[in-house]
């Protein structure tokens, strides 16, 4: 056991919610769903795949990273790997207080 404080994690949460979702979605992806990321734990059902094309842009955003080609610096799309049944998710980081 390490006698290391616990980390406090300084980053923001970001929330992934579905926006668009054509065809038929393997993992049953529907528009509204939304996925959590508070740095401990991801809250919500997501597909593996989709997770992993993501999780580097979500990682990013939480820790303040600013993509210049963003009208909103706290919004980001993503689209799902899977070209011929896409499902679009909005990244957004959100700003508490």
């Amino acid at each position: 056991m390490c006698n290391r404080p616990a980390h406090e994690d300084k980053g923001f949460p970001i929330v992934a919610k579905v926006i668009q979702q054509e065809g038929e979605c393997i993992a049953g992806h529907e528009v509204g769903d939304e996925i959590r990321f508070d740095g401990m734990k991801i809250q919500g059902d997501v597909c593996i795949h989709a997770l992993y094309s993501f999780l580097p842009k979500v990682f990013a955003m939480r820790y303040g990273a600013e993509f210049p080609w963003l009208e909103n610096g706290d919004v980001a799309t993503h689209a799902c790997p899977d070209a011929w049944n896409p499902v679009v998710f909005e990244i957004r980081r959100v700003k508490e207080g």
